[in-house]
């Protein structure tokens, strides 16, 4: 038994002896994705006894199996993006002609090859997060955890056999899981989970949803060859986006061949001889091999007992935690996409550590969601941080300075791609603080994580300026660009987001 430890009103802990009541954990940890394992690790690294269950591994989740390393490393961020790299090729490979590469005029693309590849990827990586655990000192149950008291863990294993663990903290780290809207034929359709795991690439695609996972998988499917359809309700995808970055990143899917449908929605899916018979409520009939809904996710509490033990949800499910991370009950935590905060893998890795630095580590830290960089990557990729255009002039209490370079990149004037990047910097009129950062275009993840630096030291519009660019490249645009392309002024109104 572990003598457990509590935080005391202070943020330091309390010493062995201090409590008398035993617990067979300090801390047990329900799922073992991105942020449980990283509040289990640290929490362990600080000398608590330690216990995380996981549902069984199985590259396409459900209430039932998952795995460790959750959906960002086995059904989400990492097996994405490894896609993305393959679909880009064939971009690549068109333009290398112009470089001189002598190409034949057919280039097959063998996907199962890709998908072994993919697959051997999420099984090295399972196995290194179980390796984490392992060497921090963590206890890994395998099977399916749910709350049944505020100091009481319930895992019940494949062979049906309950466990039951006393725990002076509990964490809830369950992440979140695709959702199908209801729509006649709904059972026809995929999920993201499936879409990286399809035994056959479609020929024919459609998507259904504007946002992350709809954009990504459109250019990827298309990228591969596919024809795709891209079905969305507003009139720009990636809604909550800078509204000029999405016009951006909407071109830039047409022009790639992405079929787009704005302001539409799918209302059945008919199965036939030849396919998925997918209509719309414009009266279109969309013939497809797949059809993918990337529609949101919601946040994965059905199944742990919260209601029973008093555990507060909101109107979606979504625990209901304050800025440390502690439910209405003080000895159950949250962390991560079950919270719904910012749905973010490194959103929930910061959540974490924050977590095990307050409860165990004699430190109260809190996230800071400030200047949290992201990317969409689409082909070629959006990357954002700090305020969009629409969001500084809703809560600027001055002028706003906006800032814009659209230009060729250097490779597409050989290559001949008419595809062009465009940066953004929002800029605060008075102090001359860069307020937000946008770019779409090649390498833009990779150059925005350090303009995400500069935000989080409060950056000047004068420093970005004052800054020598890198020559050539287009990251030396961010600090070259000069003219105002617009001053909006304190009292005007946002626009109206599409």
């Amino acid at each position: 038994m572990a003598l457990p430890r509590k935080m005391l009103n202070d943020g330091e802990l309390s010493k062995p002896g201090e409590d008398e009541t035993y617990y067979d954990f300090d801390l047990f940890v329900i799922g073992a994705g991105s942020g449980g394992v990283r509040a289990s690790r640290f929490s362990a690294n600080f000398g608590a006894k330690v216990g995380i269950c996981e549902l069984p591994f199985h590259p396409i989740s459900s209430e039932v199996i998952g795995g460790v390393g959750g959906t960002c490393v086995i059904r989400g961020c990492v097996p994405k993006k490894i896609l993305v790299y393959g679909a880009s090729f064939g971009g690549e490979l068109e333009d290398a002609r112009n470089y001189g590469w002598e190409l034949s005029e057919k280039v097959d693309f063998n996907w199962k090859k890709l998908l072994e590849k993919k697959t051997d990827e999420i099984n090295r990586l399972n196995g290194i997060y179980k390796r984490l655990l392992s060497n921090a000192g963590v206890k890994l149950f395998e099977g399916e955890g749910k709350i049944v008291g505020p100091n009481e863990v319930e895992v019940t294993q494949l062979d049906g056999t309950k466990l039951s663990y006393s725990a002076k903290h509990i964490l809830i780290a369950t992440g979140g899981r695709a959702q199908r809207p209801n729509i006649p034929g709904q059972e026809l359709a995929i999920t993201s989970d499936e879409a990286l795991s399809l035994e056959d690439l479609p020929k024919r695609a459609v998507v259904l949803g504007g946002g992350y996972i709809a954009v990504e998988f459109a250019s990827i499917w298309r990228g591969m060859g596919a024809t795709v359809d891209l079905i969305f309700r507003k009139e720009l995808p990636l809604r909550g986006f800078d509204d000029e970055m999405r016009a951006v990143v909407a071109r830039n899917l047409e022009g790639r061949g992405v079929n787009l449908h704005p302001r539409t929605h799918l209302t059945d899916l008919i199965k036939t001889e030849d396919g998925i018979k997918a209509v719309t409520d414009h009266g279109e009939e969309l013939m497809a091999d797949v059809v993918l809904f990337a529609t949101g996710r919601t946040p994965n509490t059905k199944r742990l007992n919260l209601e029973a033990v008093g555990v507060e949800l909101d109107e979606i499910g979504a625990v209901k935690v304050d800025e440390n991370s502690r439910t209405n009950i003080p000895s159950i935590w949250a962390v991560g996409d079950v919270t719904n905060r910012l749905n973010l893998t490194p959103v929930a890795l910061m959540e974490g550590t924050c977590f095990a630095k307050s409860v165990f580590g004699g430190e109260n830290s809190k996230p800071d969601y400030n200047h949290i960089p992201c990317a969409v990557f689409s082909i070629p990729p959006l990357s954002v941080v700090g305020l969009s255009e629409e969001q500084a002039i809703e809560q600027a209490q001055g002028d706003i300075l906006v800032f814009t370079s659209t230009f060729n990149p250097l490779k597409n004037t050989i290559s001949g791609r008419q595809e062009k990047s465009v940066m953004k910097l929002i800029v605060d009129a008075e102090t001359d603080k860069v307020l937000g950062a946008s770019m779409c275009g090649p390498d833009a993840p990779e150059i925005m994580q350090g303009i995400a630096v500069a935000l989080k030291c409060g950056a000047t519009k004068a420093q970005f300026d004052s800054t020598v660019g890198i020559h050539p490249s287009a990251a030396e645009e961010f600090v070259t660009m000069r003219s105002v392309s617009r001053r909006i002024a304190a009292d005007a109104k946002p626009r109206t987001n599409l």
